[in-house]
C-alpha cells in the first residue's frame, strides 16, 4: 500500500467519529475484585451493551470477528461502506472487500476507544491466519490509527507466532488469541512474547461436557491457573512482561473462581450475573487447584494436556525463541521433532471441512481415533474449530460488503 493511500485511508477512518464519551461510575464490587490484582475487560462491541456495564474499574473492551459481525449485521455501516469504496476502488473484489473490513473493524475500533477512553483489542481478517507479511503489515496500519489504545489481536498459528513475534519487536502491542492450553501459551510467550494471551477456560469445559466426558468443572479453571503461573514465570524469564487473559468466561462463578488472574475479559451477561449474584468478597485463587470430573470415556484422550507442561514443549519454546523461523512450516517441523507434533498436526481438507462444519466445539467421535494415536490432541481441535468459526464469521460479514458494493 502506497504512503499517500494510507494517509488517505486513515483521514477516511477517523473522520466524524462524534460519539459522546462516557463517565463511568465507581463500583465497590469491581473494586474488590480489582484488589486482587485482576483487571478488567469488558467483551463486546455493542455499544449499547458496554455502556450498560462499564464502570471506572475497567480498561478495555475486546471485540473479534464474532462480535464485530454481530454490529455489521445490524445494518449500522452500510451507508459507510459505499463511501469506503471510492477509497479501495483500484483494487481487486478481493482486496476491496478485505480492505473494507479493515476499515469498519478499526472505524468501530476509534468509536469503542473515543467512547469508553480504554484500550480497545482488535481482531485482524482470518484470511491473514497463515500469512506473516499481511499480519505485521495490518498489525502496524492499525498501531498508526491508534497507538495509545489498539491492542491487535493475532491467532494461534505457526504464522501468528512469528509476525507476532516480528510485530512485538517493533513496538506495537499484542493480544495472542485462540489458545486453550498452559503448553500453548509456554510457546507464545517465549517465542512471540506478546503484551496479552489468553485462555479459553469457557470452551474446555463445554468441550468435556458436550462430549459426555466429565460434567465440564474444573478443566477450564486449571488450565488458566496453570497457563498463569507459566506465563508470569516465563515472561520474567523473557522481560516481555506478558499477562494471562481469562476468556471465554461463561459462567458468573468464574468470576470468583479465577480471582487474581492478570486480566478477565467478561462478556456483559457474565458480569451483569456477577454483580446480581456474588457477594463481592474476592480473594485470589492464583495457585488453586480444582477437581475435574472425567468418567472412564476420558481415558487416553489427553485431557490433562490443557494444564500440564512437559520439558520438552519449555525447550522446544526457549530454542524458537532465541532464533525466530522465517517461516511457519519450520516450527511445525522442529515441534514433530521435539515429539510434540500434536501441537500443530497436519490437517488435509476433508478433516478442515469437518472442523468448520461441527462449530466452536469439536464432536469428538470425529477426531477420537487420531487423537488416540498421538497426533492431535483436545487443545489443539480446539484452536483449530476457533479460527474456523471465526472464518465462517468473517464470511458472513465479508458477504454483506459484497452485497453491498455490488
Amino acid at each position: 500500500m502506497s504512503k499517500n493511500y494510507n494517509e488517505k485511508l486513515t483521514a477516511f477512518i477517523r473522520a466524524g467519529i462524534d460519539d459522546k464519551p462516557v463517565t463511568p461510575r465507581y463500583d465497590p464490587f469491581w473494586q474488590s475484585l480489582r484488589s486482587t490484582g485482576t483487571e478488567l475487560w469488558l467483551d463486546t462491541g455493542d455499544m449499547d451493551e458496554a455502556e450498560a456495564n462499564w464502570t471506572a474499574e475497567m480498561t478495555a473492551l475486546t471485540t473479534n470477528n464474532t462480535l464485530l459481525n454481530n454490529e455489521i449485521q445490524k445494518g449500522i455501516y452500510d451507508s459507510f461502506v459505499p463511501q469506503a469504496l471510492e477509497l479501495v476502488s483500484h483494487l481487486t473484489i478481493n482486496e476491496q472487500v478485505k480492505e473494507i473490513a479493515f476499515i469498519l473493524n478499526a472505524r468501530h475500533g476509534l468509536r469503542l476507544a473515543k467512547k469508553f477512553g480504554g484500550m480497545v483489542s482488535v481482531e485482524l481478517h482470518t484470511d491473514t491466519a497463515y500469512d506473516i507479511d499481511a499480519i505485521v503489515s495490518y498489525g502496524l496500519r492499525y498501531r498508526e490509527l491508534c497507538p495509545e489504545q489498539f491492542i491487535v489481536k493475532v491467532p494461534y498459528t505457526p504464522e501468528g507466532l512469528i509476525g507476532a513475534r516480528l510485530l512485538h519487536d517493533m513496538g506495537v502491542r499484542i493480544n495472542f488469541t485462540l489458545e486453550f492450553s498452559a503448553r500453548q501459551n509456554v510457546l507464545v510467550t517465549l517465542i512471540a512474547r506478546p503484551d496479552y494471551l489468553n485462555v479459553f477456560l469457557g470452551r474446555i469445559g463445554a468441550f468435556i461436557a458436550d462430549n459426555k466426558l466429565g460434567d465440564g468443572s474444573g478443566a477450564g479453571e486449571n488450565a488458566l491457573l496453570a497457563s498463569q503461573s507459566w506465563v508470569t514465570r516465563l515472561s520474567a524469564e523473557t522481560g516481555s512482561k506478558t499477562r494471562q487473559i481469562a476468556a471465554s468466561l461463561r459462567n458468573y462463578t468464574q468470576l470468583d473462581l479465577l480471582a487474581g488472574a492478570d486480566v478477565y475479559t467478561i462478556p456483559p451477561k457474565v458480569a451483569a450475573a456477577g454483580r446480581k449474584s456474588l457477594s463481592g468478597l474476592f480473594g485470589s485463587r492464583i495457585g488453586q487447584r480444582y477437581d475435574v470430573p472425567l468418567n472412564d470415556d476420558a481415558a487416553g484422550l489427553g485431557i490433562e494436556k490443557f494444564w500440564e507442561v512437559p520439558d520438552s514443549v519449555v525447550e522446544l519454546g526457549r530454542h524458537l525463541g532465541k532464533e525466530v523461523p522465517a517461516y511457519g512450516e519450520e516450527i511445525v517441523a522442529k515441534a514433530h521433532e521435539a515429539g510434540v507434533g500434536d501441537m500443530f498436526p497436519v490437517m488435509d481438507p476433508e478433516e478442515k471441512e469437518c472442523i468448520a462444519a461441527e462449530g466452536k466445539i469439536p464432536v469428538l467421535s470425529s477426531w477420537k481415533e487420531r487423537i488416540l494415536s498421538g497426533n492431535l490432541s483436545p487443545d489443539t481441535l480446539l484452536t483449530l474449530a476457533g479460527l474456523a468459526s471465526f472464518t465462517a464469521d468473517q464470511k458472513q460479514l465479508d458477504d454483506r460488503i459484497r452485497g453491498l458494493i455490488g
